[in-house]
């Protein structure tokens, strides 16, 4: 499994960012996958994710109305779309092929993109 994370950086509150993740080395249709975040000092926080089953995204309370989560399981990559970012949201990012369910933290992970909110 390998999990390339990119368009992390840094903008003020408010703004957008697009995150990207490219899989391979697996079939990457038949697995649900993940985004899951830790800001510095935190454990990890599960974010958003998609189900290989139905494709539908599901959210996290704190990110609901603002990410989006996208997957091309043509091109083996899944999205993320983050807008109106709070301060809250600086965290490094990391895409997931999770393990047990489309909301675990538990699986295999990238190297992960930083995302900084400044206020």
């Amino acid at each position: 499994v390998k999990l390339v994370e990119s368009g992390g950086g840094e903008v003020q509150a408010g703004g957008s960012l697009k995150l990207s993740c490219a899989a391979s080395g697996f079939r990457f249709s038949e697995y649900d996958m993940s985004w899951v975040r830790q800001a510095p000092g935190k454990g990890l926080e599960w974010v958003a994710g998609i189900s290989a089953r139905d494709n539908m995204p599901v959210y996290a309370d704190s990110v609901q109305g603002r990410f989006t989560m996208s997957r091309d399981n043509a091109k083996n990559t899944v999205d993320l779309q983050l807008n109106n970012l709070k301060a809250e949201d600086t965290a490094r990012y990391y895409c997931m092929q999770p393990v047990g369910s489309v909301s675990s933290t538990l699986g295999a992970r990238g190297q992960g993109t930083q995302v900084t909110v400044s206020s």
